[in-house]
C-alpha cells in the first residue's frame, strides 16, 4: 500500500484521478488539496462521492506540511504553478507525477515562448521523464518525476509514432486535426465554455498557436530522429469528454492499407490500452476508459495515410495515464485500477 497526495484535486482531471485512486487496491489517499475548496468536504464539491469519501480538502500550505506522510504526489495545477511544490516533494524523497505542463517541454526557452512563463525549475528538466507509457515504459519505471502528457498530445503522438519510427512518411507533410469535449478546457468559469456559447456549435481555437504543438513536435521528433514541424489545429465540440484526432501525412512509398495496419499491429500488439481497430474510431467507444483506439485509411489517389485516434481526455489524456505511470513507478500491475471497460452510452 502506497500513500498518495493530490494537489488540485477538485478540477476535472483531479476528481477523475481521485475516483481512480479511490478504487485502486494498492493506494491510500492521504490528502486532497484545493485552492478554491479548502476546508470543504470533497463529496460536497462532487456529490457522486457522497457516503463513499469523507475527506476534507486542505490548502496547499497544509499539503506541504504533509509531504513526509506520502510516497507519491500528483499535481493537477495550471502551468507555472508546479515548480515549488515539485522541488519540495522531491527533496523529501516523494515521487511526483505532474498532470500539468511545467515539465513536458525539454527546453525552458521553448516553454517560455509558448506558455509565457519563466521556467523556475530548469534543473529538473533533465530528470523529468515524459510519461507516455507505451513509448517510455522503462524510463518511467526508474523515474522520480513524471511529466504526464497532455490530452491532445497523447492522441496525436500515439497515432503517428509508428509511422515516424519506421520512416514511412514525409516528415514535412503532417497535419493534425483535433477535436475535444468541453471538459478539456477545465472547470474554471470561462465564457467560451458556457452551455449557451458552445452548444449547437463547433469552433477552431488556438490556430497555429496551441500550446500542445511543441509537445507533439518534441516527442515525434524523437521518434523520427530529426526535427519535426507540423500543423496542429484543435476544435471545441459540444460534448462533455473525449478527443478525436485525425492525422494526415504523405507516404514515401505506395503502401497498401493492410501493410500499414500490420506495422501498427506489430508496434502496439502487446499494449493493453491501445486498440488497432478496423472500423473508424469514435469517442463513445473509449469513454470512461484508459484506451486509445487507432484506425487507419490509405488514400491511394493522393498517396496519403490518414490515422484517426480516439481517447477519453480525462482518463488516457490525464488521470488514467497518471495512474498508469504510478503503477509502473511502484511495480504494480500496469492496469491496476484503470482496467475499466468503456461506457458505451
Amino acid at each position: 500500500m502506497i500513500k498518495a497526495g493530490v494537489i488540485g484535486g477538485t478540477g476535472y482531471a483531479g476528481q477523475e484521478l481521485i475516483w481512480l485512486l479511490h478504487n485502486h487496491s494498492n493506494v491510500s489517499i492521504e490528502f486532497i488539496s484545493s485552492h478554491n475548496y479548502a476546508e470543504k468536504e470533497f463529496a460536497e464539491v462532487y456529490n457522486s462521492f457522497y457516503k463513499f469519501m469523507q475527506d476534507v480538502c486542505i490548502s496547499i500550505l497544509e499539503a506541504e506540511r504533509k509531504l513526509e506522510d506520502i510516497d507519491v504526489l500528483f499535481i493537477a495545477l495550471p502551468h507555472g504553478k508546479s515548480f515549488d511544490i515539485t522541488k519540495k516533494a522531491l527533496n523529501k524523497g516523494v515521487k511526483v507525477i505532474d498532470l500539468g505542463a511545467d515539465f513536458r517541454i525539454n527546453s525552458s526557452e521553448v516553454y517560455k515562448t509558448w506558455y509565457g512563463v519563466e521556467h523556475n525549475a530548469t534543473e529538473l528538466l533533465e530528470e523529468a521523464v515524459y510519461g507516455l507509457s507505451e513509448v517510455n515504459r522503462e524510463y518511467i519505471r526508474k523515474a522520480k518525476l513524471i511529466a504526464n502528457p497532455g490530452c491532445y498530445t497523447t492522441a496525436s503522438i500515439l497515432a503517428l509514432y509508428p509511422l515516424l519510427k519506421n520512416k514511412l512518411i514525409d516528415n514535412s507533410s503532417i497535419i493534425i486535426d483535433g477535436k475535444s469535449g468541453v471538459s478539456g478546457a477545465g472547470r474554471e468559469l470561462k465564457i467560451g465554455s458556457l452551455f449557451a456559447e458552445c452548444n449547437e456549435s463547433i469552433k477552431a481555437y488556438g490556430v497555429a498557436a496551441h500550446r500542445h504543438t511543441p509537445e507533439i513536435e518534441q516527442e515525434l521528433s524523437k521518434a523520427a530522429g530529426q526535427g519535426i514541424t507540423l500543423i496542429f489545429t484543435p476544435h471545441l465540440v459540444p460534448m462533455n469528454r473525449g478527443i478525436l484526432c485525425t492525422s494526415y501525412a504523405k507516404l514515401k512509398d505506395n503502401l497498401l492499407e493492410e501493410d500499414v495496419y500490420k506495422i501498427y499491429e506489430d508496434f502496439y500488439g502487446k499494449e493493453q490500452f491501445i486498440r488497432i481497430v478496423k472500423t473508424l474510431p469514435e469517442t463513445r467507444n473509449v469513454r470512461g476508459s484508459n484506451l486509445c483506439d487507432i484506425g487507419i485509411k490509405v488514400d491511394k489517389r493522393t498517396n496519403r495515410v490518414i490515422v484517426i485516434s480516439a481517447i477519453d481526455n480525462l482518463i488516457k489524456g490525464a488521470a488514467g495515464q497518471a495512474v498508469q505511470n504510478m503503477n509502473l513507478m511502484f511495480g504494480f500491475k500496469e492496469s491496476e485500477g484503470i482496467g475499466i471497460l468503456p461506457m458505451q452510452i
